[in-house]
């Protein structure tokens, strides 16, 4: 793998180098799981930090790595092995099917598809769909369910290219996808260039004000090139002829989540009171100034040394601690807080493509679910704690036999 590359520019707005506000050492690329016949080797690290834009108020790494270097042909998530997430897209699927009047005429097309957990919803309504999705597991598990999916990488080029074959979008879904592209003007270029004149495009992706709120540094990983505000997609968009025209809240999805419906400037309606209501609020809470981001290297530094000396201490005690969720997430939440087999023993996924493999860097093993009920350790410490609830009811069993929780952010606590 290539070293990263140090940003000199806003990735967004092309104005002058971000401005840094914390650095989480040099880590692993938090979804490059280890196998077992690889563990002797030492994994790369490269530097992970994020920095302020003062022009376009945009959150983004200080340093990035090459997007083909991240998502090759051995990236190992599949949206579907979250319930919550399903449950989510599918209510997402009715009220678009039903406030657009969606039909056999129209077209979806989702930018980021994965393994067709969302399309296969418009799929068996009858919809007419197009996943583009660039890494070929997930690609391949969304043509096994009926998605039809290019394998590529979202951007101008391709909707020009979908534009010359005749399609065009009624709706254009990016679910937690825009974090992830490193030519963020090519990107929303092709929603312009691929989107109906009256179509309608839906973004989601985890809120920058809920990652400072709640202390959420670990969804800071070299994936994430990224960290949107409602002011920096608003500007984004306006600069290719896009206006917001509603923005929802979702306070309890991965931590914070906004979804930014957009459409044509001028041609999608009179945008609706969320914009300016949002939008106010972000500023109201400093948003658009470095000044709300500075201290928050302090905080995140308070995070883990709670986090090390509450596992520190209850190891200490002999209490036997795994982990669930090997999230990339958790990767960083790991590796950036020194924590490793010394105080973890391993770590659970429902995942069966993580299965067998090892945490990057920190190197806890990857099991089945099922080896808590085998090994009973006596603490869980949830990696993906932003759907602790859903781990929680799943693992019922392990908690009636004893078990106890630890939820580390947004502070460390033990349920």
């Amino acid at each position: 793998m290539s070293g990263a590359t140090e940003v000199t520019t806003c990735r967004s707005c092309g104005g002058d180098r971000p401005r840094p506000f914390l650095s989480l050492g040099s880590t692993p690329v938090a979804n490059r799981l280890v196998r077992a016949d690889a563990l002797d080797a030492v994994d790369p690290t490269f530097p992970l930090g994020v920095g302020f834009c003062e022009r376009c108020a945009l959150v983004q790494l200080t340093h990035v790595l090459p997007a083909d270097e991240i998502f090759d042909a051995d990236y190992p998530y599949f949206s579907s092995f979250s319930d919550m997430l399903v449950r989510h897209s599918e209510k997402n699927v009715v009220e678009l099917i039903e406030s657009l009047g969606l039909g056999p005429d129209s077209l979806v097309v989702e930018v980021a598809s994965n393994d067709g957990y969302l399309l296969k919803a418009f799929v068996e309504r009858g919809i007419p769909v197009l996943g583009i999705e660039p890494t070929p597991g997930p690609a391949a598990a969304a043509r096994e369910v009926g998605v039809p999916t290019r394998e590529e990488f979202f951007g101008a080029e391709v909707a020009r290219r979908l534009v010359d074959e005749g399609l065009r979008a009624d709706v254009i879904i990016a679910n937690n996808v825009m974090a992830h592209v490193p030519d963020l003007n090519s990107f929303v270029e092709g929603f312009s260039i691929l989107l109906k004149d009256e179509g309608v495009i839906s973004v989601e992706n985890p809120g920058v004000g809920a990652l400072l709120d709640h202390t959420e540094f670990d969804t800071i990983y070299h994936e994430h090139f990224c960290y949107f505000s409602t002011i920096a997609v608003d500007a984004l968009l306006r600069r290719h002829g896009l206006e917001l025209v509603g923005v929802t809240e979702f306070p309890e999805l991965h931590g914070g989540t906004l979804r930014w419906r957009a459409g044509r400037a001028g041609a999608a309606g009179r945008p609706d009171p969320s914009v300016a209501r949002v939008l106010a609020a972000e500023r109201a809470a400093g948003l658009d100034s470095f000044d709300r981001y500075g201290s928050f290297g302090a905080e995140v530094g308070a995070l883990q040394d709670e986090l090390r000396t509450l596992l520190s201490g209850l190891k200490a005690k002999g209490a036997t601690i795994a982990a669930y969720a090997a999230a990339a997430k958790g990767a960083t939440l790991l590796n950036s807080t020194g924590i490793d087999t010394r105080l973890v023993d391993f770590v659970v996924d429902r995942n069966t493509h993580k299965q067998g493999r090892y945490m990057p860097g920190a190197r806890l093993p990857i099991l089945a679910p099922e080896a808590l009920l085998d090994r009973q350790p006596d603490y869980l410490l949830l990696l993906a704690w932003n759907v602790k609830n859903e781990i929680m009811a799943q693992q019922a069993e392990y908690a009636a036999r004893g078990g106890s929780f630890i939820v580390p952010v947004p502070r460390p606590v033990i349920l």
